[in-house]
């Protein structure tokens, strides 16, 4: 997939919209060779999804030995709107706490005194730092099921057209 073709997918108003959630799903391949996919908290700064953990994460030996990655943003109501995203994982330790965790939960419901609590038990939690986990968009794909369907369903699709045309 082209730069410019991720781009267009990523700037429709409903992948923005998936953009701006809180979660997404993270699947890569373990260091025995098996799949993972954990949920996430995430921000988007326009350019890539940024995700933070901690730096004994079992999940960053994994991106180390092996940084293709797959995301899944998505919604809970029928039909789902689901967006997927490929790319390379790359690393970077912080020593403090990255603007992008903290950015990446502020949609929670907290009142303001529970957010300042929040923030002190991270910070005294994460006292080594942490991980950015840093994803370029290298394909994407925007499912919304009215205008876009999954590519085996838009197979069928096809051939059933053609069975009623021929």
């Amino acid at each position: 997939m082209e730069p410019a073709d991720v781009t267009e997918v990523l700037d429709r108003p409903l992948s923005r919209e998936l953009l701006a959630r809180d979660l997404t799903r993270l699947a890569y391949v373990a260091t025995d060779g098996t799949p993972r996919n954990v949920p996430i908290g995430f921000s988007w700064n326009g350019t890539e999804l940024v995700m933070c953990t901690a730096p004994n994460a079992p999940k960053l030996a994994a991106l180390r030995t092996n940084p293709a990655v797959a995301l899944t943003i998505d919604t809970e109501v029928h039909p789902p709107a689901i967006l997927l995203i490929r790319g390379r994982a790359e690393l970077d330790h912080v020593d403090a706490i990255p603007d992008e965790f903290l950015e990446a939960n502020t949609t929670y419901t907290m009142t303001p005194e529970q957010r300042v609590e929040w923030e002190a038990g991270v910070r005294a939690l994460y006292t080594d730092g942490m991980v950015r986990v840093v994803v370029t968009p290298t394909w994407a794909k925007l499912i919304d099921f009215e205008t876009t369907l999954p590519s085996a369903v838009e197979e069928l699709v096809r051939r059933q057209q053609e069975r009623q045309q021929g």
